[in-house]
């Protein structure tokens, strides 16, 4: 996945809107969200290469996300998948702290990341990357794109300032406004680019909120809504490259009492 923005508390009905692109190679098999048969509270789709998830939520309220970091550190080919770090705290009967420690003493076995996790209540990031310590989420609308939190990548920006105009006031958010928001395939200008060590052609496809090209681009996009009576909605669309058409899953239900 390389696009979460997230509003925290930023929003009189809404205490989490969440939107992201999971962007992928289309080779790699996936399955679309869904109740695990394993863990049947876990709302998640799943990686059936490697296992694991790039985002998900469960029946209780929490939830993990999480991109991969692009431009820094080599890259080791035998590492444990990304995902599983999501599916991980999703099926966990660890506290949050509890689990938040014990990454950090595993967090260098892995190929750089970002992961969002927590619930609407308490939602942390964290990454490998340059000695960042675990960090509180302030309440506020945020971006996290294959670098640190915030930073202001043009499609993190862009993202950002969409998402803000939308929150304003108290009026009902819809799944499909935030979706045309992850909808954007313009890329960004030559002068905005970062330099992650791809090459300019490369970063300009990947400057684009949802990205195509031959091989790779935005697998699925997910908006989830969670509401302060309790009233979560969780809409994934899935993509199909070849020829443009989408399935969409859609699940509503009430995560009743705070998690944490």
């Amino acid at each position: 996945m390389c696009l979460i923005l997230f509003a925290s508390e930023a929003n009189s009905r809404y205490q989490l809107v969440l939107a992201a692109n999971r962007d992928e190679f289309y080779s790699r098999p996936t399955a679309p969200a869904a109740f695990w048969e394993e863990a049947p509270d876990v709302l998640a789709g799943k990686d059936l290469k490697s296992g694991g998830s790039w985002m998900g939520v469960t029946s209780s309220g929490k939830i993990a996300a999480v991109t991969n970091f692009r431009g820094t550190g080599k890259m080791w080919e035998d590492a444990p998948s990304r995902g599983n770090l999501v599916s991980e705290f999703l099926v966990s009967d660890e506290s949050l702290g509890v689990f938040i420690a014990n990454l950090r003493t595993q967090a260098r076995d892995y190929n750089g990341f970002n992961l969002l996790l927590g619930s609407a209540e308490e939602l942390w990031w964290y990454s490998n990357r340059y000695d960042n310590p675990p960090q509180l989420i302030n309440p506020g609308i945020h971006g996290l794109s294959n670098h640190l939190l915030d930073t202001p990548w043009p499609k993190v920006r862009r993202g950002k300032q969409a998402l803000e105009h939308l929150l304003i006031g108290e009026k009902e958010i819809t799944p499909e406004q935030v979706f045309s928001i992850l909808e954007d395939r313009s890329p960004a200008a030559d002068a905005e680019l970062p330099d992650t060590a791809v090459g300019l052609e490369l970063e300009r496809m990947l400057s684009a909120p949802f990205i195509r090209s031959q091989d790779y681009g935005t697998r699925s996009s997910t908006v989830v809504l969670i509401e302060r009576t309790g009233n979560l909605t969780f809409v994934e669309r899935n993509f199909n490259p070849t020829d443009e058409s989408q399935k969409e899953t859609r699940y509503e239900f009430n995560i009743g009492v705070k998690v944490y």
